[in-house]
């Protein structure tokens, strides 16, 4: 290993080295559907312990997994644009107006290009093409760390973390919005709304810290259902203009066999968040009886299997 660390590094730097990486990236490329669909069918085996089912589907998870799998395989080419932060801007605006839009002050594909002389002393930064990977600006920015961050993450392809499809061809661009706020000066809660051929069903909440995970029906009847252990499962008051919200979220998800649609409320004035296709967490739904409940909501729309894919080992 001292050898092989030792070779490395002499050759880093050099024509060699760079036309390993140049042939690395296209062999990774070439491969990426077969390796893909290989990562998630590996994926679905170690958090069930069983194969995918690809022909017939029952429970959420199993229907999540073969979404995964045709996206991979190049389905579904529009959840592009709606997976897009930037792009589903436009979409959110034909579908029910701009004015549930979060305020966009900046976008742009150079983080040396970002304004920050011009912004507000509060706002948000994040890419378009990534789930998770935001930077909240509170006050005086250590515009350094932002640009090196930004610049990290503009130039990754988001789909390696998890095989992702629908993130494969969006184009990387930094967005910059403003931040929303409660009176108190928090953060507002993330209303998810889980909707299966445009009707919302359920609703998941949670906060920037991810220290919440409550479930409630469209009743607002708090449920048992939750999928992350770690974190709290409190009653919580339904939103003002809660009605209004359920609406958006059928008019959002409307003609998609299922899509989460993300909302805040910000006393009672709602603003867009994201559509979410793939959401994490089905393989830990507590109780497992979920996975069942919500998968007969779910009518997934399947693709004809061209191949089988083979099943995979412990």
């Amino acid at each position: 290993m001292r050898s092989h660390n030792y070779v490395v590094s002499k050759l880093r730097g050099t024509w060699i080295h760079y036309a390993f990486n140049k042939l690395r990236s296209l062999k990774q490329r070439v491969m990426r559907r077969s390796d893909g669909e290989r990562y998630l069918l590996q994926q679905y085996f170690r958090g069930t312990g069983k194969h995918l089912n690809l022909t017939n589907p029952q429970t959420f998870a199993e229907k999540l997994y073969c979404r995964l799998i045709f996206l991979n395989r190049g389905y579904y080419p529009s959840f592009t644009q709606l997976t897009d932060k930037y792009a589903v801007r436009a979409y959110v605006s034909s579908k029910v107006g701009e004015q549930y839009l979060v305020k966009l002050l900046w976008h742009g594909e150079d983080p040396l290009a970002i304004p920050f002389d011009i912004l507000p002393e509060e706002y948000v930064i994040k890419p378009n093409h990534a789930s998770g990977q935001v930077i909240v600006v509170k006050g005086k920015a250590d515009r350094t760390e932002i640009i090196r961050t930004l610049s990290v993450w503009l130039k990754s392809n988001y789909y390696w973390e998890g095989r992702n499809g629908q993130y494969y061809h969006i184009k990387p661009r930094a967005m910059i919005e403003e931040y929303l706020k409660n009176p108190d000066g928090s953060g507002p809660l993330n209303y998810k709304f889980w909707c299966f051929g445009g009707t919302p069903e359920v609703i998941h909440i949670s906060n920037y810290a991810h220290s919440i995970n409550s479930f409630f029906d469209t009743e607002w009847n708090h449920l048992d259902l939750r999928y992350n252990e770690h974190a709290s499962n409190p009653a919580i008051a339904k939103p003002l203009n809660f009605e209004h919200m359920m609406l958006l979220a059928a008019q959002l998800s409307a003609g998609i066999d299922f899509v989460r649609v993300d909302l805040y409320n910000v006393q009672g004035k709602i603003y867009f968040g994201e559509l979410t296709f793939t959401p994490t967490g089905s393989l830990t739904f507590r109780p497992d009886s979920w996975n069942l409940i919500l998968g007969e909501k779910w009518k997934i729309r399947l693709l004809p299997v061209s191949k089988t894919p083979n099943e995979v080992s412990e």
